[in-house]
Parts: C-alpha cells; sequence; structure tokens
C-alpha cells in the first residue's frame, strides 16, 4: 500500500493542507498513521472522505450536517430519511437565499435607476443607503 502525504491528500481531494489537520482535530477526519518520521499518510479512503467534505461544504452543509452524512456513510444499511432530512433543509435555506437575493437585486436596479448620473444631491443611491425604510424591498 502506497503512503499518501498530507500534501499529496490535499493535491488529489482539493482540501488545503491546514483544512485536512482541521478535519481530524473536529473528527470528521480518523487521525492517519504515522511513519516512523512521526509524518501522516493517508489512504485512498481517507481522500473519498476528504472529497465528500469538499463537496458538501461547497454545497454549502454545515459541518454538524456533514458529520451526520458521514455517519450515514459509514453505515449504508440505514434507511435514508436523515439523509433526505439534511437535504431538505439545505434546500429551504437556498430558496430562501434566493429570495433575498432577487429582492437584493430589484432594490439595486431601483437605486441605479433612480441616479442615473445626476448630482449626489438627488442621488437616490446616497438616500437609500441613507435611510433603509426607502428601501422598496424589506427582505435583503
Amino acid at each position: 500500500m502506497k503512503e499518501i502525504s498530507i500534501g499529496e491528500a490535499a493535491k488529489r481531494s482539493g482540501v488545503k493542507v491546514p483544512t485536512i489537520r482541521y478535519y481530524e482535530q473536529i473528527g470528521l477526519l480518523a487521525a492517519p498513521a504515522r511513519t516512523d518520521g512521526n509524518r501522516r499518510h493517508y489512504e485512498d479512503t481517507d481522500i473519498r472522505r476528504l472529497a465528500f467534505i469538499r463537496h458538501a461544504r461547497e454545497l454549502g452543509f454545515e459541518i454538524d450536517s456533514i458529520r451526520t452524512l458521514l455517519h450515514l456513510q459509514d453505515d449504508p444499511n440505514q434507511p435514508c430519511e436523515t439523509a433526505d432530512g439534511i437535504a431538505n433543509a439545505r434546500l429551504i435555506e437556498v430558496e430562501q437565499r434566493i429570495r433575498s437575493l432577487n429582492a437584493l437585486k430589484a432594490e439595486l436596479e431601483l437605486m441605479v435607476e433612480g441616479c442615473r448620473h445626476g448630482r449626489v444631491a438627488e442621488c437616490r443611491v446616497i438616500e437609500i443607503l441613507a435611510d433603509h425604510g426607502k428601501c422598496a424591498h424589506a427582505q435583503h
């Protein structure tokens, strides 16, 4: 079995070295075996686990959710109800964020349209930023 250094593990998984150490510290990744020189060495299963964590983080899952998903992955004979619930909760968060971003976009469009290179004294951008109550969309 080929020993994989932490640098190589980072390269293969797309997870930075300090983040790998952090994941070990918080228990998302088991402490790896050590060489005689006390250097960490990883296996392919560790690389796959790191890639799973990286992908879950890219999708915005919180560490506690990832921990639960990893436990589910480690015991694949369980029903997937918990995984579905975690993914559904993340979907709801994303949908709420999209609504908020759409409101923000609309507000910015109104601000820009209301200004159109006039003078600062009549600038809607400055006026709205100075008084949130003048926003057309309160949820942004």
